[in-house]
């Protein structure tokens, strides 16, 4: 076989490569792109006209999903739903980097046997715990508040985070460590001054998933949010089906959940280039 041959070979065989991956993105994007259009049309439209080309626009959709539920309104809803992703994700970068950067960087009695602990509860599945969960927080009379939620960041629980921030932070140079004790700088200060500003992209990657995870998180909201005045976005998408499992509103029901995603939209796509870096580098060892 000639070098022409083997050149058509290779061109064809990526042609069809790139259209199998295309192909397979349209499939992917195609119920996004339909939530979208659909929440632009009237609800006796919505499911007899299933195309992405609405015949007739409307956008009482958005003004009747915005009311909200129980006199409480959709802008409340994302008001705090934004409010526990800020605070989980300062929780997690607070204590899930200090937990990484002992695992990683000091030395003290049965640290792998605890990190081997740690690694553990990531096999361990939720579900076993959530019943001693609910029932300890119960007890605090934490249900029905954020604190059921919120409070477990700032003790390091999210154990893959931890995992994140151990792998980026050994990747890094002992040396600039050495070199600042030499100078005196304490523990303290090596992990405020040297580890946390290289270790930026983990972070950001830490910060980025803990958004994603906590906006979309529906069951833990859905278990302890009890009050209207306390639903995030997840959880007050909820009151669109009625207790029969019936949706009586399509297109609120819709278009709030075309809104919902607009915010994790704009982080992901902004902070993607961190978000890349942090997850290639952890990999990495020094």
């Amino acid at each position: 076989m000639g070098p022409g041959n083997n050149k058509t070979s290779t061109v064809v065989r990526h042609t069809l490569t790139h259209i199998f991956i295309i192909a397979l993105g349209l499939v992917m994007i195609y119920p996004i792109a339909w939530m979208i259009v659909s929440s632009f049309k009237p609800n006796n439209l919505i499911f007899s006209d299933p195309g992405l080309i609405p015949k007739a626009v409307t956008f009482e959709n958005y003004i009747t999903g915005w009311k909200g539920y129980a006199g409480t309104s959709f802008g409340r809803f994302f008001a705090n739903s934004l409010f526990m992703c800020a605070v989980a994700i300062i929780g997690n970068l607070i204590s899930c980097s200090m937990a990484a950067y002992a695992f990683a960087r000091l030395r003290f009695v049965g640290r792998n046997f605890w990190f081997a602990v740690m690694m553990t509860t990531l096999m361990l599945p939720g579900h076993i715990t959530l019943v001693p969960r609910y029932i300890l927080f119960n007890t605090f009379e934490w249900v029905g508040s954020y604190r059921p939620i919120l409070v477990p960041k700032f003790l390091a629980t999210d154990a893959f985070f931890v995992f994140l921030l151990v792998q980026f932070m050994r990747s890094l140079p002992k040396e600039l460590e050495e070199a600042a004790i030499i100078d005196g700088c304490g523990r303290v200060g090596v992990f405020l001054r040297i580890i946390l500003p290289l270790a930026f992209p983990a972070l950001v990657t830490t910060a980025l998933f803990t958004f994603l995870w906590t906006w979309d998180d529906f069951f833990n909201h859905l278990l302890y949010l009890t009050r209207p005045q306390t639903f995030t976005v997840s959880r007050a998408l909820r009151t669109f089906v009625g207790d029969a499992g019936a949706v009586s509103n399509w297109g609120g029901a819709l278009a709030m959940s075309t809104l919902s995603i607009i915010p994790a939209f704009v982080l992901f796509f902004s902070l993607q280039r961190y978000f890349v870096q942090g997850i290639t580098t952890t990999g990495l060892k020094g």
